[in-house]
């Protein structure tokens, strides 16, 4: 296979057609165009799928641009490596994460990756879907309690919980107590608690409901209602008394994962942002989450 033919097909199919990989690199279309059809030819398989405005990878394409894409990147790496002299990691990073931890944390981190890191350059986008890392050119995303992924490694490098959380004055009366809440659910509801004294049921009915977890423990702060947070956003308030904690909400621990494709050698970038959350959350507690926004 030609080497140089498959570079150029990384590059039609990362930018999404021949003329964008052209303007992008300064390489002349009709090369670029050559190229890929050399590859097409000598591997038997159609790569793209040409309409009048459009250029699809096939199934194919699909396949050999997730595979050899990684592997181009690791050469270049290893190659500006040793050109270096195995100086620090440099390039490009992207990095999806989602809003709560974005808004939280990711700010500070991304300075400090920043300024330990100076010749790397760091894209954080925020979004809480799910995106397809290849596809959208991620190198690593920041998930809770992700799907099973076969095409994807990672480890936990936060766990969190949840807590029933209301301002000193607030009581638990017989009937429905006032919840804030985050979404547009609006029906009464119970939830299921754990406190010292064993499991309990609240019944709850949502008077506010805000798009956002720090918006929903302001208003929690102003006494309107009740409200399931995360710990570590809620930690401080407890310990000044400002909130009072009913009970952990029954259900499964939040935990943060760094996920990346799977692959036999780790980008000298993505292993750098790895060990730089480790120093940030040495022990991965809602505690260290919370000194860190604080701090």
């Amino acid at each position: 296979m030609d080497l140089l033919a498959l570079v150029d097909f990384n590059l039609v199919a990362r930018h999404g057609g021949v003329g964008r990989a052209a303007r992008a690199t300064g390489r002349p279309k009709a090369t670029l165009s050559r190229r890929v059809v050399e590859l097409e030819m000598s591997l038997g398989l159609r790569l793209f799928e040409r309409g009048a405005r459009v250029l699809k990878l096939t199934e194919e394409g699909k396949a050999l641009y997730e595979r050899t894409s990684v592997l181009l990147s690791e050469i270049d790496e290893t190659a500006g490596a040793i050109a270096q002299g195995g100086a620090s990691p440099r390039g490009r990073l992207r990095i999806s994460a989602p809003l709560l931890f974005s808004q939280a944390a990711m700010g500070k981190l991304a300075a400090g990756f920043a300024l330990k890191y100076p010749e790397i350059r760091l894209e954080v986008t925020t979004e809480d879907r799910p995106v397809d890392m290849v596809e959208e050119g991620y190198d690593l995303v920041i998930r809770v309690n992700p799907a099973p992924d076969a095409n994807l490694i990672g480890r936990v490098f936060l766990r969190d919980r949840l807590v029933a959380v209301a301002a000193r004055g607030l009581l638990r009366s017989a009937g429905a107590v006032p919840a804030v809440i985050r979404g547009t659910r609006r029906e009464r509801d119970v939830w299921r608690l754990v406190t010292p004294a064993g499991k309990a049921a609240v019944d709850v009915e949502p008077v506010l409901s805000l798009a956002s977890l720090f918006m929903v423990r302001d208003a929690v702060r102003l006494g309107v209602g009740a409200a399931q947070l995360p710990l570590s956003l809620v930690s401080h308030d407890l310990a000044a008394g400002t909130l009072v904690n009913w009970g952990e909400v029954d259900g499964p621990e939040i935990a943060l994962w760094a996920l990346y494709p799977s692959r036999r050698l780790l980008s000298a970038r993505v292993s750098a942002f790895l060990a730089y959350l480790k120093e940030a959350f040495p022990e991965g507690t809602p505690d260290e989450l919370a000194a860190y926004i604080a701090g």
